[in-house]
C-alpha cells in the first residue's frame, strides 16, 4: 500500500497486499531443523509468527518467534505451535484485514485459499501509517517502538469511520430485517390463538411461556455470536457445517436436558402437575435443539449468501427460534393435556 497516494483503497483485495517473503514450517521438523531451514530460505523485513503447514500444504499451527528460540532444539513443532489459527481468507478485503486485527489484537495473520494453504502474511506495519494517518516517514516508523494497543483502538476508530452513514441510510438498511421480527411476533400470536382451550386447560403453561422464549432467544443468541465470530475466518463448507453442526447439537442436547430437567422440577413443585412440567421440561429440551441449530445455520447461510450476518441474523435468527419453540411448545401440550 503506497501512503503518498493518499487514503487507501480498503475495498482492494487483501491478497494484492499481502507479503510473499516467508518460510513455511512443516509439522514434522523439530526446532533444530526448523531454524536450519529459516536459515536456508531467509525471513522477510519482520517476521513475528511462523506458520506450520501439513504434508497437503495446508495451515495446521502457528510458532510464535519467541518460543521458537527458547525451546529446546530437539523439541517437535507439533509439541509446541499453537494448533487453532485466525486466519484470513483470500476474498477478504483490505477493510476486512483491518477488522481482524481490531477483533483479535495479534500483530500478523496468515492469508489461506479455500484449501487452508498459505497464499501470503499481513501485518499491523501494512496498515499502520495508512489507518492512523500518522503522517510518519516510513524509517521512522520501523524504528519505533512494537504496535502496542493505541494502534488496534485507533483502527477500530478509523473503521468505524469508515462504516459510517447517515440515521437514514441506517435505518433503511436495518428496518427490512426489523420486519421479520414483527411478523414473527404476529405469526407466534396467531398460532397461540389456535391453541387457546390448551391454555386454558392448564394456566401453568401460559405462566412459563416467556421463559421457554426467553431460553431459546438466550440459546439462539448464542449459537449465532459464536458462529458469527468464527465465520470471520472460515470458509463456509459442507465439511465445517457438518463439524459446527454436531458440536452444536451435542452442546444443544446437554443445555436442553440441563435446562428442561430444572424448569420441569420447578413447575412441578409449585403446580403439583406432573403432566404440565412434563410439556414443559420436554418442549424446552427439544426446542433448545432447535434453537442452537438455527443459531448455526441462518448466519452460516447469509454469509453463503454474501449477507452482512451481524445485521441480518439477529432478527431472523430469533424469530424463527421463537416460531419454532412455540409450534414444539403448543403441540406437546396439546398431545399430552387433551
Amino acid at each position: 500500500m503506497n501512503v503518498a497516494a493518499g487514503n487507501p483503497d480498503f475495498d482492494a483485495s487483501v491478497v494484492d497486499h499481502a507479503r510473499k517473503d516467508f518460510p513455511l514450517l512443516d509439522v514434522t521438523m523439530t526446532v533444530g531443523e526448523a531454524l536450519e531451514h529459516i536459515r536456508h530460505e531467509g525471513v522477510g523485513e519482520r517476521v513475528i509468527y511462523f506458520y506450520v503447514i501439513d504434508e497437503q500444504k495446508r495451515l495446521v499451527g502457528v510458532v510464535p518467534t519467541r518460543r521458537l528460540l527458547t525451546v529446546p532444539l530437539e523439541a517437535s513443532l507439533r509439541q509446541i505451535m499453537v494448533p487453532r489459527v485466525v486466519a484470513v481468507p483470500a476474498t477478504a478485503t483490505v477493510l476486512d484485514a483491518c477488522e481482524f486485527f481490531v477483533l483479535y489484537k495479534f500483530l500478523a495473520f496468515p492469508v489461506v485459499d479455500e484449501q487452508r494453504r498459505v497464499i501470503g502474511i499481513i501485518d499491523a506495519n501494512l496498515f499502520a501509517e495508512e489507518i492512523l494517518e500518522a503522517g510518519e516517514s516510513e524509517d521512522r516508523y520501523r524504528s519505533a517502538s512494537p504496535v502496542g494497543p493505541e494502534f488496534f483502538e485507533a483502527l477500530g476508530f478509523r473503521i468505524e469511520q469508515i462504516r459510517g452513514a447517515s440515521p437514514w441510510r441506517i435505518f433503511r438498511f436495518r428496518f427490512p430485517w426489523l420486519l421479520v421480527t414483527v411478523t414473527g411476533g404476529t405469526l407466534s400470536a396467531v398460532l397461540a390463538g389456535f391453541f387457546q382451550a390448551t391454555l386454558t386447560r392448564s394456566l401453568v403453561l401460559a405462566f412459563f411461556l416467556t421463559m421457554v422464549l426467553g431460553l431459546n432467544e438466550s440459546v439462539s443468541a448464542q449459537s449465532m455470536s459464536v458462529t458469527i465470530h468464527a465465520l470471520r475466518s472460515v470458509t463456509v463448507t459442507w465439511r465445517w457445517l457438518a463439524t459446527a453442526f454436531r458440536r452444536e447439537v451435542a452442546t444443544a442436547i446437554l443445555l436442553g436436558v440441563a435446562c428442561g430437567f430444572i424448569v420441569g422440577v420447578i413447575a412441578w413443585f409449585w403446580r403439583n402437575d406432573i403432566r404440565a412440567a412434563f410439556v414443559i421440561g420436554g418442549s424446552i429440551g427439544v426446542s433448545l435443539v432447535t434453537a442452537c441449530a438455527l443459531g448455526l445455520g441462518v448466519p452460516s447461510l447469509l454469509h453463503r449468501l454474501k449477507l452482512d450476518p451481524k445485521i441480518a441474523a439477529g432478527p431472523v435468527t430469533l424469530a424463527l427460534a421463537d416460531f419454532v419453540a412455540l409450534v414444539i411448545y403448543f403441540t406437546t401440550a396439546w398431545l399430552v393435556l387433551r
